[in-house]
């Protein structure tokens, strides 16, 4: 495998991309935030926004991403406005809303989930939309969980050694909530009522979903393609792959559906590897690849897409080898694979998000 990478790469270096100085620049733009723009619809920051204070406090975009993602999760269940105070006090407490990679012996997640207390696997926790569902699919099973005194009920899912520091965060969950809800608050289910699934589609909020600006041309995976044989690569490169023609929804992480960043960060949650909410957030994650022929399976590839500009760049894909980049393109069109040649003139950044775990051999 590692001979049919270098015979791609060659033919990469020849291709017309931006110099390592100019891919420098963008990121550290990126970086400055040279406009702080309000409304969670401008052209910063990922599907929650751009960082900005909500209630009296401030908040990265990726903390707004994650706190967008919960309380959409809690609105397609058709759950109260108390279920998304509940689950954000809880991720503010265990995570501070990042999807952390490590944490206490193996707590993983938002929520800090654990494998080995019968979470969920790895790969699944490091999913925000899969981690809320599981928070919240253990919420309702408590008897009275809508009524509990504050931070009780976040206490009897977490069973944390410091019960006392959910309550405190309520006041700016509730900020949160208000700010990510749409619609009328939902009525409190019935004892014994069935509140998994996706039962209330939640409202994104911007009517521009954004997406790819390259030339369409949606191609099938060659016959001889091979998987990375890098057991992380392998597994991101796979699962994406496995996506191609699954729609794109604004502000999606899956299972079903996706946008850009959504399909990338589902594909390395199921490598069990953490990656950032939002395009935005995902282009500081890992280290920088200095040019395309650089180019590994699995690296992250960003275009401005039709809400960015190289300074900003709003669109990004997952590279799977043979000269091929998966993407969620836009909201008529799906998670498609195209050519990388269709993105050359218009890379801005690659990211890096894991490196290679061992020497492996060929394997399909």
């Amino acid at each position: 495998m590692g001979s049919k990478i270098g015979l791609i790469a060659a033919p990469l270096a020849m291709l017309v991309v931006l110099p390592l100085a100019l891919i420098g620049m963008a990121l550290i733009s990126v970086t400055g935030g040279a406009a702080a723009l309000a409304g969670a619809c401008t052209s910063t920051g990922g599907p929650g926004g751009p960082a900005q204070q909500v209630g009296d406090r401030h908040w990265t975009s990726e903390q707004l991403t994650n706190a967008r993602t919960i309380t959409t999760v809690v609105l397609r269940r058709a759950l109260p406005q108390r279920a998304a105070v509940l689950a954000l006090s809880t991720a503010i407490v265990e995570s501070r809303l990042r999807n952390l990679d490590h944490g206490d012996r193996d707590s993983l997640g938002l929520f800090q989930q654990r494998p080995s207390q019968g979470w969920g696997t790895r790969e699944q926790i490091l999913n925000p939309v899969y981690a809320t569902n599981t928070f919240l699919d253990h919420l309702v099973a408590l008897d009275g969980w809508y009524s509990m005194p504050p931070g009780r009920a976040q206490q009897a899912v977490q069973r944390s050694a410091y019960p006392d520091r959910y309550a405190p965060q309520e006041p700016a969950a509730s900020a949160l909530t208000h700010e990510f809800w749409r619609g009328p608050n939902n009525p409190p289910p019935e004892s014994g009522s069935n509140t998994d699934g996706p039962t209330q589609q939640a409202a994104l909020g911007c009517s521009d979903q954004g997406g790819s600006t390259t030339p369409l041309d949606p191609q099938k995976i060659p016959d001889d393609f091979e998987l990375p044989a890098d057991p992380r690569r392998r597994a991101a490169v796979k699962y994406a792959l496995s996506k191609l023609g699954a729609p794109y929804v604004w502000g999606a992480k899956g299972p079903d559906a996706f946008d850009c960043s959504g399909l990338t960060q589902a594909a390395w949650a199921h490598a069990g590897v953490a990656v950032s909410a939002g395009t935005t957030n995902q282009l500081h994650d890992g280290r920088v690849v200095g040019s395309v022929a650089q180019l590994a399976p699995g690296d992250l590839v960003f275009i401005p897409g039709s809400l960015g500009s190289p300074s900003n760049p709003r669109h990004v894909g997952i590279y799977a080898g043979h000269g091929l980049i998966v993407n969620a393109y836009d909201a008529d069109t799906g998670v498609v694979l195209e050519k990388l040649s269709a993105w050359r003139g218009e890379i801005v950044a690659i990211r890096r998000v894991a490196e290679p775990t061992a020497q492996q051999g060929n394997r399909t």
